[in-house]
């Protein structure tokens, strides 16, 4: 089964670099989606969860869409999250991400409501009802507190505009049943599975270790669809420092951390994340270079 990969197979969900102060450093957004670029990716997902969306305005929001696209032009693509517990909320703010210039949608599940299989499938059609921008489902039953059941995903994939998955779930089983039935193009969203899903049919992921090891996966996903897989198994065994240590707390807080020892802009978080700790930032350095980071 030959599936399409709808947003590119290389993508970053960016962080957002704030200042000392917590404003949003707007330079920083701008090096960070150029240093992406020239690290091989597809897209750049912007206002997700590594880019600390709970804690930003929609304001802002608005204006990294803007500074990302401004700074890659058509080079890739700008996906927007637009997802939030509340649908009209969610409406919303897919229209105004659709006005600021983004390529695509990444919608979350409802999170904290735990509606049933009904009121997530409400909420989707909704969403994607909006705009007539390509929106990229995000099931990430561990922050939320509801999955996207199969038959849900294979019902709501019908929908013309509801185009991908981003599966951070952690079920490799249910997700090769999905891509069986429907044929949905899927993104891994958990970066230490990205290799196992390729093996079940994904076209790419939605990475957040694409930060520091950007040209490494892109190298990973070269191999795997040009049928050298032991060279994609060769790679991803280097990275699994890198995929393991990022993730030792929130993966924004270490990845902020790891830019910053990169001499990137990271910046600081906003609570209630917390910066990494001296000990954590020392424990990390060693992961990224027993990952080949240099650092």
């Amino acid at each position: 089964m030959a599936i399409d990969a709808p947003f590119g197979r290389m993508i970053t969900a960016m962080v957002t670099p704030f200042s000392k102060d917590g404003s949003v450093d707007w330079d920083g957004v701008a090096k960070l989606a150029q240093h992406l670029v020239e690290n091989g990716h597809d897209a750049i997902a912007v206002n997700g969860t590594t880019g600390e969306a709970p804690t930003t305005k929609s304001s802002e929001k608005i204006e990294i869409i803007k500074v990302v696209k401004s700074t890659v032009g058509s080079k890739i693509k700008v996906i927007s999250g637009a997802g939030d517990n509340e649908t009209e909320y969610s409406v919303n703010q897919a229209k105004r991400t659709a006005e600021a210039g983004a390529d695509g949608l990444l919608v979350v599940t409802p999170y904290y409501n735990k509606p049933p299989q009904a009121g997530v499938e409400a909420h989707f059609r909704a969403v994607a009802d909006a705009t007539d921008l390509p929106l990229m489902m995000y099931d990430i039953p561990g922050r939320t507190g509801v999955e996207i059941e199969s038959d849900t995903i294979v019902r709501l994939f019908e929908h013309k505009n509801i185009v991908a998955l981003k599966d951070a779930k952690g079920n490799v089983a249910a997700t090769s049943w999905v891509i069986k039935r429907c044929g949905i193009p899927v993104y891994s969203g958990d970066d230490i599975l990205n290799l196992p899903f390729l093996s079940v049919g994904a076209v790419g992921f939605v990475s957040v270790c694409g930060h520091t090891v950007g040209k490494d996966l892109k190298a990973m996903l070269d191999a795997w669809f040009a049928g050298d897989t032991g060279r994609a198994l060769e790679i991803h065994q280097k990275l699994l420092p890198v995929f393991t240590g990022t993730f030792r707390t929130q993966g924004a807080i270490l990845t902020k951390a790891a830019l910053n020892l990169m001499g990137l802009p990271g910046g600081i978080t906003r609570l209630p994340l917390v910066d990494a700790t001296e000990a954590q930032i020392a424990q990390l350095r060693e992961d990224l270079r027993a990952g080949g980071v240099a650092v």
